[in-house]
């Protein structure tokens, strides 16, 4: 009977140790696939800093993205936004509606054309985006300083030549796949960088 009892209390154990074992020699694993592991580090830093302008001023991430991208240029249209901020038409659509809401954001149409309008920060909304700056640049040197100063130029490169090989991987799979799915992944044309569809990016 106790041979029997040791056995069990030591099967969790062992089968623990096989897994182990079995997720060593796996082929693909996902701790060290570079598409998770960029992933894992916009997911963190979004996170970190949407507490800064959240609890400041309650906006969400397509909320900043479409503040900070007006703040940038002025002015633009909706579809320029998303194209400059990888977003979906729809989000930036929800994103500017509360915004407009807040009267951090106004409208004006175009003339030349009807079906779309001009968009530009108000006052209150060039407040906040005066007043977040220097917050949103001080947790980027923050987050920079962990790769050494010699290093930094090296990694500007590589994440400009992952971006663009990103954007030519993205073109390839749409030239190769006529879903429709596939075709609501078209890259933004302004920058020639695939679109991204999630709230948790900064």
């Amino acid at each position: 009977m106790l041979p029997a009892l040791v056995h069990d209390a030591m099967a969790p154990q062992q089968e623990a140790a096989e897994a182990a074992a079995s997720g060593d020699a796996a082929p693909l694993k996902l701790e060290q696939f570079l598409p998770y592991r960029l992933n894992v580090v916009a997911s963190l830093a979004s996170q970190a800093l949407s507490c800064i302008y959240s609890e400041r001023y309650g906006i969400g991430v397509p909320e900043w993205r479409v503040l900070v991208t007006l703040g940038q240029y002025g002015v633009m249209t909706a579809k320029e936004i998303g194209a400059h901020s990888h977003m979906h038409k729809t989000k930036v659509s929800r994103a500017v509606a509360q915004l407009e809401k807040r009267k951090l954001v106004s409208r004006r149409t175009n003339r030349a054309d009807l079906r779309e309008s001009f968009l530009s920060l108000t006052a209150a909304g060039r407040a906040i985006y005066a007043d977040l700056a220097p917050s949103a640049l001080a947790f980027t040197q923050r987050l920079i300083e962990v790769v050494a100063p010699a290093d930094r130029l090296a990694l500007d490169r590589a994440l400009t030549q992952l971006s663009e090989c990103s954007a030519a991987l993205v073109a390839e799979a749409l030239a190769n796949s006529g879903s429709v799915r596939a075709a609501c992944a078209k890259p933004a044309r302004a920058s020639g960088a695939p679109a991204m569809n999630s709230e948790d990016d900064a």
